[in-house]
This record gives C-alpha cells, structure tokens and sequence, in this order.
C-alpha cells in the first residue's frame, strides 16, 4: 500500500465517525488506518466495527489500557504496527478533505517531512456537519459554512480550491513547517531513526519535538498547510495541564540545545 494513516483518538466517537467518513471517500483510496486508541471505550471499537468493510485495506485497532494521557505511547505502539513505510499522522477530529491523502503522496520526498494544518471550526458547526456534508465536500465550502454561521476571516482561504493559491501561500506563509500531530507525513524509517515519540512527555507540544529531532538527524521540511485541508472538530482538553506544557518546554529547550536525535524512552528503551 502507499501510506499508513495514522489517526488519534479517545473516547470520541461522534467525531471519529465524522473523520472516518471523510477517509472514506478519499480520491487516493491505495492506504491504511491505523487507530491510535488511548484506552477508549468497546464504544469506539464497536463504531470501527462498522467501518469495516468501507475502506481497500482492513482497520487496525492499536488499543492499551486508560491510564491518563499517553498519546507518545500509544502512537508508538502505532507505528510499529503500521504497514508501509510512509506514515501520515493526524487526530480524531480532524476531518480530512478528499484530496488529503492524494496530496500528501503528491508532496512526499526523501530527506523531507510534510508539515500541514487545519481549518478550526466552532463546536456548533463542528456537531451540524453530517455526513451528506463530508460525503459531498460542502462542509470544505466557505460559502456553506458562513451559511451555517461561520464569521468572515482571512483563514477562509486556508479552503482555497485553486491550486495555485495554495502554492502560493504555502511559500508566503510564515507559519514554521513544524511537525503537528493534526497534519503531518514521513517516512516510517526516519521516524524509527529517531526513536519515535518521546514517552516523557504528556500534552503540549510533543508532535513538535519529534518533528525537531527529526530537523536534527538533519531533514528539512515542506510547508502544504494551504494544500492538505482538514477541518477541526472543537472539543475541550481536560488533559492539558501547565505542569505538563513546562515540562515539555524544558525537554524540547534540552533537545534543541544538545542537538538530540534519539530519546531514550521512545518505541525503544534505554537507547
């Protein structure tokens, strides 16, 4: 297959249902999903259930025991359980457009890592979009979306269906090309280099860290955050703590200034 996406998710399932059907009606339908389940409960394994037969490639379920926020580790058990070797990772709200997958093929390139974004949506349109909505690609329409309330703004065009728009501000935008956990792709290789996502870390800002040790085994990045489109379904974030965005903090400062490649406590330990 071509690409393993690998999507986030915890006890969601109104939004993941969401997500799924946008994968489902993808232009590129050669890939793989691979759920990244925090401990969710038979609640989510029951909708997958559903979607068994919607997709070329069968579901995998990677799925451990609710023990608080562990996303670095359950994205690692992810990876390794992932069938090819370029991997696409995003959430669980994140509703992809049907070009999403096509265009992270379209840009992958030895030595590189994608970096993409997402077009957030208040909590009322994020429960009113239905499936008609994905299936039919208006809930990617700025004109249906200010139909459903949305305000006027310039990240509207963050929705552009013009190619050379898109183009054009992805090399205009000063957005950094960061690796974000809501819209990225590597190769599985580079990922494994560099030990995966670091355990030690808990909410706020770990999908960066892997994408800046990956800058220092010394790959460069792409900006396509005009190009690859997904929308963001609004939710709360009991897990986000201070003390765990300080501590991120200070391990991403460490790893920045030492130049660190591999962590210690990633998909291996102790190396």
């Amino acid at each position: 297959m071509k690409l393993s996406v690998i999507i986030t998710t915890y006890n969601s399932e109104e939004w993941l249902a969401k997500v799924l059907i946008g994968y489902s009606v993808q232009t590129e339908n050669d890939f793989e999903i691979v759920i990244a389940d925090d401990g969710s409960t038979q609640k989510t394994k029951d909708l997958l259930d559903t979607f068994s037969t919607k997709f070329k490639h069968p579901i995998i379920h990677v799925w451990h025991e609710d023990n608080g926020f562990e996303k670095p580790k359950i994205l690692n058990k992810a990876i390794l359980a992932s069938g090819s070797d370029y991997l696409l990772f995003t959430d669980g709200d994140c509703i992809p457009r049907n070009d999403f997958v096509a265009i992270h093929l379209k840009y992958k390139e030895a030595g590189y890592f994608l970096s993409g974004g997402y077009f957030k949506l208040p909590l009322s349109i994020s429960k009113s979009i239905c499936e008609k909505d994905i299936i039919s690609q208006n809930c990617f329409d700025s004109k249906w979306l200010r139909s459903e309330g949305l305000a006027f703004n310039f990240k509207l065009t963050k929705l552009t269906q013009l190619k050379w728009l898109a183009v054009f501000m992805n090399w205009i935008t000063p957005t950094k090309r960061s690796w974000n956990g809501h819209n990225s792709s590597g190769f599985k290789q580079d990922i494994l280099d560099v030990n995966g996502f670091n355990e030690d870390m808990k909410y706020g800002g770990l999908d960066r860290e892997l994408g800046e040790r990956l800058f220092n085994k010394g790959l460069l990045s792409k900006q396509i955050r005009y190009s690859a489109i997904c929308l963001h379904l609004d939710h709360s974030r009991s897990y986000a703590t201070s003390e765990s965005i300080e501590k991120n903090k200070a391990i991403r400062k460490f790893n920045k200034q030492h130049r660190i490649i591999r962590i210690p406590n990633g998909i291996s330990k102790g190396m």
